[in-house]
């Protein structure tokens, strides 16, 4: 009897199959479903770039192109100054913000989170109130202000005015991020005779890895898809960044709009934004996980 038993015995570490339960196939189901109809306007518009220009604006459009076409590209490439302007334009902006929101949001989401003083507090409210602030009926005074500091139709100026709406959310997320670090290894460091800064860069900072990552990756975002503020605080054409370049190689003879250059700018804007993103989804995933919970 007994060795009838252990013939029944599993063997160890082998893998039984089990069908999936009904909840899990219905979930994967939805999955996929929203992941083809985020996936579908990308496509699209990438299709579309390698149409000819007459191709791209017929009436009603085709999914696929008759045959492959570069002419869409070659336009971008001689508009007006030249892609590589506006294209520079854009990286010079996105980097220094990005920059500049990394920098301050580190070293203030460090003070709010390991020093006490005075209207602490207070103060991060007031940071975390700017959030409620509708960019659109600031666009006023920010120009004023920017005239009289002469940073207008300035790149410095602009990236400015983005980390100011950028900071906000950083502070927030790195605050956060340093309370989950414990105190007792930056303690140790102090005892084995380490400052301050290198406290922050030898210990904190390795550990809130994710949560920088994702602070720089929404304010490299923000900055390479901003029209609004380039649009108004860009006065000169030599000082347009991408987003702005495309509204005027969209516009074609009598007002018509020029899809086959339009879907090749938006393309070559995608670019970037899904080739980060996709790098660093682990470490913005982690991230936010981080800069949301407070431990």
């Amino acid at each position: 009897m007994s060795s009838d038993l252990t013939l029944l015995k599993p063997v160890t570490g082998a893998r039984v199959w089990a069908p999936p339960r009904p909840g899990r196939i219905i979930t994967s189901g939805i999955a996929v479903v929203l992941a083809l109809v985020f996936l579908a306007p990308i496509v699209w518009s990438a299709l579309a770039s390698f149409k000819t220009p007459e191709e791209a604006a017929r009436v009603p459009p085709t999914v696929l192109p008759s045959h492959l076409s570069l002419k869409n590209y070659d336009v971008l490439l001689h508009y007006d100054r030249g892609l590589w302007h506006y294209l520079l334009n854009t990286v010079v902006l996105a980097g220094l913000t990005t920059l500049v929101t990394v920098l301050v949001s580190v070293l203030a989401g460090y003070g709010f989170s390991r020093y006490s003083f005075p209207f602490k507090r207070l103060l991060f409210g007031v940071v975390i109130a700017v959030l409620m602030v509708p960019f659109p009926g600031l666009l006023l005074p920010l120009y004023l202000t920017l005239n009289r500091l002469h940073l207008l139709n300035s790149l410095v100026g602009l990236s400015l005015v983005l980390v100011t709406f950028q900071l906000p959310f950083a502070v927030f997320m790195m605050r956060n991020s340093f309370d989950s670090v414990p105190r007792a290894l930056e303690e140790a460091a102090r005892v084995d005779g380490a400052r301050t800064f290198e406290v922050i860069r030898d210990v904190a900072l390795r550990i809130v890895a994710p949560g920088i990552v994702t602070v720089a990756l929404f304010a490299f975002l923000a900055a390479w898809n901003e029209f609004l503020g380039a649009l108004i605080f860009l006065t000169n054409s030599d000082k347009f960044t991408l987003p702005v370049m495309l509204t005027s190689v969209q516009t074609g003879e009598l007002g018509t709009v020029t899809y086959g250059p339009l879907q090749a700018g938006v393309t070559l804007a995608m670019l970037p934004c899904v080739a980060l993103f996709l790098l660093l989804q682990r470490y913005y995933v982690n991230g936010l996980i981080a800069g949301a919970l407070k431990h």
